[in-house]
């Protein structure tokens, strides 16, 4: 990966080399540019670029007139409910997420606590490429103060969202893994007020990662010994700006992030007073509409992407939803990915049903994913879609978000990247050398008949 890569949701780049300073600040002139009144909030994880680029990120935004609330290293969900606490304009989360140190990003969030839908995010990147801007007179000049309590908002939220009381008589032992992103700041306090014992890992934000920042199960096979090794419930494993979450059981078996969301789901439609439509995106796992089908409510696919769930959430009126990369979205604390709905709603179904982690993931529908990447120019995408159309008659065909094609008992998503010449090929079913020859039958076809003819 090289390159600044902008989207409609925010930017990210190696450091000193494609993100600069000038880069952040035009960036973020851009987007005060398309906002309405009011202050402008500032977060980051625990990435050591990160207090640079909050100066001069600060900095253009005072230039533009804007009061900016310096919320320190904060998660993301974190940020987007401080947004409507606040009544803010909007918020700047500077944090690349699970890419490697040399790397930070900018993500943009508008005054409803959300990342950026599509349009509005459209509309900031063509005025960044315009450079346009928003700087105002000296004496418009705006000012910066430190938010004193950027965290207990988001706490609050999501213990009314749980049987606190049940949970904390479990007592459960539990492991933290933040990697020394921002997740530790909240976490620990969460888990605390639920009543766990906490041993945590990785909790100072100084962006020195431990491990790759990826929650993989290659990534965590050393955590993974720990929580047996700790002798603890469950471990909770966070992305370095805490909007993801992997999960490890009580012997060290990695169960990962596709079945963070499932057990969020089983657990939200468990409740009458949680149950309804849910939506994820076409790149998750099946678990979560198996899920739905089972309780009797409806289930949507949205395209990839946090935006894209919310957006689909909000028009369906969806009571739940999220992302197979370990981001539940629970539509009471807030439209972003959250690592801490996904820990105190995970103890709470543990509490609720007196079952182990181990068991509640064993008690879902057993389905494999597999994933590959193909090195293809993703202008021969429309070729390769005439082709799966001719392999696979029988297929339901959805296009807008590359092509998926679904079965009663598997499914076939193929996208390309917008920034590298790949496609991306995931497959689920419930034999998992099913879900592998698919993806290498495609595969093998790119190459025979597509990218060998060029």
């Amino acid at each position: 990966m090289s390159g600044l890569i902008i989207s409609v949701s925010g930017l990210r780049g190696i450091v000193g080399k494609d993100l600069t300073p000038d880069v952040a600040s035009r960036f973020v002139s851009a987007y005060a540019s398309s906002l309405p009144e009011g202050p402008i909030l500032i977060g980051r994880d625990g990435r050591e670029s990160g207090p640079m680029l909050a100066k001069s990120i600060s900095a253009a935004l005072m230039a533009c007139g804007r009061q900016c609330l310096d919320a320190g290293v904060i998660a993301t969900p974190t940020l987007g409910v401080l947004v409507r606490h606040r009544n803010a304009a909007g918020a700047v989360q500077i944090s690349a997420s699970h890419n490697p140190p040399p790397y930070n990003g900018i993500k943009l969030f508008g005054a409803s606590g959300r990342v950026l839908d599509a349009e509005t995010g459209g509309k900031v990147r063509d005025a960044f490429f315009a450079g346009r801007s928003a700087w105002v007179p000296f004496d418009q000049i705006g000012q910066e103060a430190k938010d004193s309590d950027p965290h207990t908002a988001h706490l609050d939220a999501v213990l009314a969202t749980v049987n606190v009381e049940k949970i904390r008589q479990a007592k459960y032992r539990v492991l933290l893994d933040s990697n020394h992103g921002a997740g530790g700041c909240l976490g620990i306090r969460l888990l605390e007020e639920l009543g766990c014992e906490v041993v945590s890992v990785g909790a100072e934000p100084s962006g020195q990662f431990a491990h790759p920042p990826e929650p993989t199960a290659e990534n965590l096979e050393g955590i993974a010994k720990r929580v047996k090794g700790s002798g603890c419930s469950v471990g909770f494993c966070q992305d370095p700006d805490a909007d993801r979450l992997a999960l490890v059981d009580a012997s060290g078996r990695y169960i990962g992030e596709e079945y963070t969301l499932a057990l969020c789901v089983q657990r939200a439609l468990d409740d009458p007073e949680t149950r309804g439509t849910i939506v994820i995106n076409g790149a998750t796992s099946g678990m979560s509409e198996r899920i739905a089908e089972k309780a009797g409510v409806r289930s949507f696919r949205s395209a990839v992407g946090e935006a894209n769930v919310a957006d689909l959430m909000i028009k369906q009126n969806a009571a739940y939803g999220g992302e197979g990369n370990g981001g539940p979205i629970d539509p009471r604390v807030g439209y972003v990915r959250d690592s801490f709905v996904a820990m105190a709603q995970v103890l709470d179904l543990m509490a609720a049903t007196e079952k182990s982690l181990a068991e509640l993931a064993n008690d879902l529908p057993r389905l494999h994913i597999h994933k590959h990447v193909v090195s293809m120019d993703t202008s021969q995408l429309p070729q390769l879609i005439s082709l799966l159309e001719e392999k696979y008659p029988d297929a339901d065909f959805q296009t807008g978000d590359g092509i998926r094609l679904a079965w009663d008992d598997r499914w076939l998503l193929v996208r390309g990247s917008n920034t590298e010449p790949i496609v991306r090929l995931i497959a689920e079913a419930e034999d998992p050398s099913l879900a592998e020859g698919m993806c290498c039958c495609v595969s093998q076809w790119i190459d025979e008949s597509i990218s060998g003819h060029e």
